[in-house]
C-alpha cells in the first residue's frame, strides 16, 4: 500500500495515475452504450466484432509511431494531448449514422488510445527512474478504478440521461477538465532519452518466455473480452432488461480487479508468484462457472470473482518476465506485455465471431477454457522452475 499512499499524497504521482483512471472512465462509459449502438445500426455480434477490431487495428498502427512522437514532443505533453484528444474522439461512435462510419471512428480512437497507453506508461516509468520510487502497479489499479467510475456511476446515471451523446459529453468534459488541472505535475517532463542500444527480438526470446507469453495472451485477452461483452451477455443470455442493472457485471469485475491490484503485492511477497497466478486462475475459473449459470446475482458475483482472480496474474507475469535469466528485465517485460496487449485488443472481435456461430454463452465458455489452459501452463512452469531460466 506504500505506492497507493504515495499517489494519494503527492500531485507528482497522482497526476500520471489519474491519466490511467481517465482512460478507463471513457472506455467504461462507452461500454454502457455498445448495445444501443448495435441496436441503432441494426448490426449483429459479428459485425460489432469487426468494428471493435478496427479499434484494435488503430492501436496496432500507432505502436511504432508513438515512441517517435514521444521522443520529439516530450512524454508529458504527449500524455496530456493524447488523453484529451482520446476523450473528444469517443464522442463519435454513439452518433455515427452508419456501420462504416462507426468502424472509421473506432479506428481513429484506437490510434489515440494506443498513444495514451504508451505515453502514460512511459511517463510513470520515467518518473519511477528519476525519483527511485515504484508506483506502476498502483497506477494500473487506478486504471481499474476508472472502469468502476465510468461503468459504475454511468450505470446509475444512464436511466436519467436521454441521449448517449450527452452522457459521453459529460464523461469527456470531466476527464478533460481534471487532466488539464493535474497536468502541471507532469506536462514539462521530457522523458529519459533513449540510449543507442540494439534490442534483441530473436526467436531465442521465445524459449524462456513462451509460457509466460501465452498466459498473458489468454488472460489479457479475457480482460478485453469482458470489458466489451459483459453487458451484452447479461442482456442477451441472462435476459436482463434494465439498462441500470446490466452494466453491473463489468462494475463487479472492475471493483474486484481494483482491490486485487492494490493489495496484491503484499500477498505475492508472502506466497510467491506461481502460487498467486495459479490461485488467480482457480478463482477466475469458479467465476466463469458462476457467469455461465446465467442467473443474475450469481453471474454478477461470477464477474467479480473473475476480476479478483485476474487482478494478480498480469503483475506477477511481469515480475517473472523481469527476472528471467539471460534477458534484461525491460526486454522480458516488454515482450510478454506486448503479446498480452495484443490479446486484449483482438479478443473482443474473436468473441463476436464465436457469438455469431452460436451465442455469447459459447464465447464465455471459450474464456473459461482459456483460464483453465493458463492454469495448466502455470503448473507446468512451476514444476520446471529448477531447470528453466526463470529465477523466482
Amino acid at each position: 500500500m506504500n505506492s497507493l499512499h504515495l499517489i494519494l499524497t503527492k500531485l507528482r504521482y497522482f497526476g500520471p495515475a489519474w491519466v490511467f483512471a481517465s482512460l478507463n472512465i471513457i472506455v467504461g462509459t462507452w461500454v454502457l452504450y455498445i448495445p444501443k449502438v448495435k441496436e441503432k445500426l441494426a448490426i449483429d455480434d459479428a459485425q460489432l466484432g469487426i468494428a471493435l477490431f478496427c479499434f484494435a487495428l488503430g492501436t496496432l498502427v500507432m505502436i511504432p509511431i508513438s515512441s517517435v512522437l514521444i521522443k520529439k514532443i516530450g512524454v508529458g505533453k504527449v500524455t496530456l494531448f493524447s488523453i484529451v484528444t482520446f476523450s473528444i474522439l469517443f464522442l463519435l461512435p454513439v452518433v455515427m449514422p452508419s456501420y462504416n462510419t462507426l468502424c472509421v471512428s473506432l479506428f481513429g480512437i484506437g490510434l489515440l488510445g494506443c498513444l495514451t497507453d504508451v505515453s502514460m506508461n512511459a511517463l510513470v516509468s520515467d518518473i519511477e527512474q528519476e525519483d527511485n520510487v515504484n508506483f506502476m502497479s498502483a497506477s494500473h489499479g487506478f486504471f481499474s478504478l476508472g472502469g468502476v467510475i465510468g461503468a459504475g456511476i454511468g450505470s446509475l446515471l444512464i436511466v436519467y440521461i436521454e441521449m448517449p451523446i450527452k452522457h459521453m459529453l459529460y464523461a469527456a468534459a470531466f476527464v478533460i477538465i481534471t487532466n488539464l488541472i493535474l497536468a502541471k505535475a507532469y506536462f514539462t517532463i521530457e522523458g529519459i532519452k533513449e540510449e543507442s542500444i540494439k534490442k534483441s527480438h530473436s526467436i531465442k526470446l521465445m524459449k524462456p518466455l513462451f509460457g509466460l507469453t501465452i498466459i498473458a495472451l489468454l488472460i489479457m485477452g479475457s480482460e478485453g473480452a469482458i470489458e466489451h461483452w459483459s453487458k451484452l451477455y447479461l442482456q442477451d443470455i441472462v435476459e436482463v432488461t434494465s439498462e441500470k442493472i446490466s452494466g453491473f457485471g463489468f462494475v463487479a469485475f472492475s471493483v474486484m480487479m481494483t482491490l486485487g491490484r492494490f493489495f496484491g503485492d503484499a500477498i505475492s511477497k508472502r506466497f510467491g508468484s506461481f502460487v498467486i497466478i495459479i490461485s488467480g486462475c482457480v478463482i477466475s475459473i469458479f467465476g466463469f462457472f458462476a457467469v455461465l449459470a446465467a442467473q443474475l446475482m450469481i453471474s454478477i458475483v461470477g464477474f467479480g470473482l473473475v476480476g479478483l482472480g485476474f487482478s494478480v496474474i498480469i503483475p506477477e507475469l511481469f515480475r517473472l518476465a523481469g527476472k528471467t535469466k539471460g534477458i534484461s528485465s525491460a526486454t522480458g517485460i516488454s515482450f510478454v506485455a506486448g503479446f498480452g496487449y495484443l490479446g486484449f485488443l483482438l479478443s473482443p472481435p474473436v468473441l463476436g465471431f464465436l457469438s455469431k456461430i452460436d451465442s455469447l454463452k459459447l464465447s464465455f465458455m471459450a474464456l473459461l477454457i482459456a483460464a483453465i489452459i493458463a492454469m495448466v501452463i502455470t503448473f507446468f512452469l512451476k514444476r520446471k522452475t529448477t531447470t528453466t531460466a526463470i529465477d523466482i
